[in-house]
């Protein structure tokens, strides 16, 4: 770990916990500052505030109180779930307060090189793609970031002989000053989180910020299929390594002649690859670019690929029984996401989904869920999914309760040969406090199933 000083008799907040905030303040308490917590989960409710508090850190907690702005702070660390919108982070943008995410940390104290990744879709496949990767060829890869493991956590253990690999969300890199990744990759870019940020041009900047301290020694890999992407990615002073599904791209990442290739090289054979879905595709590329430019052999990328069924949650093979294939994909918390992982499949699918509602209408979807056999819904916004599904011609659509009751009542309507997939185009807040909890259930009910089978 870097010797920072930046931080010696710093007065700082550390704005909400979770796992990112305890890891956060530690550090900063570690590396000389002043530091106060603030957290809205009251005090008896929250082991993490209890720990902070004998290590002799300050801890404010069951409420954000504007008035801690008084104390005069010199820095915030923003828990990256926090909206701007809330009144305390207001008062500290009026104030001029800096506000930082604990992933400015990480690269301040790192002693390897990032590779950061960010996008719309993709961004954990990508992260986990490279990290195999890299890991094969003994390149000794450290994983972080919104991939469930906090970046400055892992930075603190890191050596000029690792390279961090680190995946990035929007939330995360509007709270960058200083961080900069050697290799920068930009999966895709839509439409998505308008209920965190202001508008489309917030989310957009955000996402782009993951380049704005790269130099000319540095790489951006990016989506050429996108031409606003592109556009929005011109500026950056690093060199734009484009991929691309669509056409061949002598100088970036692409497919000629059913080969995956690499700077006009060919890497190996798309029928090769276990990933499925088209849309994987764009992850494969972005990664192997990623691993090239740090010099990876292609056998170890080829073993990779060869092997690699996908990451849990996320287009995820669970099981098969009586010839049904489970697909658990509760990552899909979008339109955008579900309906790539309807593409990825040739059979008949039976499609679980629904989830918080926010509002939005499910027209996007219609396209997706033409060829859908049968639809299972829950949560929140059932209804506006059966709407849409009607719209798609679809005449088999049930309503059940949960994700835990979708699967035996998706396995009841189905046949020898289908796929039943869990993609519920909704964040899952609605029932699940994650997706990932959601998943977990998705799986345990379809093991439970296999059991009475």
């Amino acid at each position: 770990m870097l010797n920072v000083n930046d931080y010696h008799y710093k007065k700082i907040l550390v704005l909400g916990l979770a796992k990112s905030g305890v890891v956060a303040a530690s550090l900063l308490h570690q590396l000389g500052a002043f530091v106060t917590v603030n957290d809205f989960k009251p005090f008896e409710e929250n082991p993490d505030a209890q720990g902070l508090l004998e290590q002799g850190i300050k801890v404010v907690c069951g409420s954000h109180p504007v008035e801690l702005l008084d104390e005069g702070f010199e820095l915030i660390v923003k828990n990256p779930g926090i909206p701007y919108s809330n009144p305390l982070v207001q008062g500290a943008v009026e104030l001029g307060i800096p506000i930082l995410t604990e992933v400015e940390l990480a690269y301040q104290i790192s002693e390897a090189d990032i590779i950061g990744i960010t996008g719309t879709n993709g961004k954990t496949t990508t992260t986990t793609l490279i990290y195999e990767m890299l890991d094969r060829a003994n390149r000794n890869p450290l994983i972080a970031g919104n991939i469930g493991t906090v970046a400055s956590e892992v930075a603190q253990k890191a050596t000029p002989d690792n390279t961090m690999v680190v995946e990035l969300s929007s939330f995360q890199l509007m709270g960058i000053n200083s961080f900069r990744p050697h290799i920068a990759i930009v999966t895709n870019l839509y439409e998505a989180h308008l209920d965190y940020h202001n508008n489309w041009e917030e989310y957009a900047n955000a996402k782009m910020n993951i380049t704005k301290n790269q130099r000319e020694t540095d790489y951006v890999i990016v989506n050429a299929d996108q031409k606003e992407l592109m556009d929005l990615i011109s500026f950056s002073k690093a060199k734009i390594i484009p991929f691309s599904t669509k056409e061949f791209i002598q100088e970036g990442a692409s497919i000629r002649n059913g080969m995956l290739t690499f700077m006009g090289e060919d890497i190996m054979s798309l029928d090769e690859i276990v990933l499925p879905g088209a849309h994987n595709l764009e992850n494969i590329l972005s990664a192997t670019a990623a691993v090239k430019l740090m010099s990876v052999d292609n056998e170890s990328i080829r073993k990779v690929l060869t092997t690699f069924t996908g990451v849990k949650h996320r287009t995820q093979f669970v099981e098969e029984i009586n010839e049904r294939k489970f697909y658990n994909d509760s990552k899909a918390t979008n339109i955008l996401a579900a309906s790539s992982a309807l593409k990825a499949f040739d059979d008949p699918v039976i499609l679980l989904a629904g989830g918080l509602d926010r509002g939005n209408s499910f027209d996007e979807l219609i396209p997706s869920l033409k060829g859908v056999k049968a639809l299972v819904l829950f949560g929140e916004t059932a209804k506006k999914i059966e709407q849409a599904g009607l719209e798609a011609g679809i005449e088999t659509i049930l309503h059940v309760n949960n994700v835990e009751d979708a699967v035996p009542a998706a396995y009841e309507i189905s046949n020898a040969g289908d796929v039943i997939l869990l993609s519920p185009a909704c964040a899952s807040w609605d029932q699940y406090r994650t997706f990932e909890v959601r998943g977990d259930i998705f799986i345990e009910a379809v093991h439970k199933l296999k059991k009475s089978s």
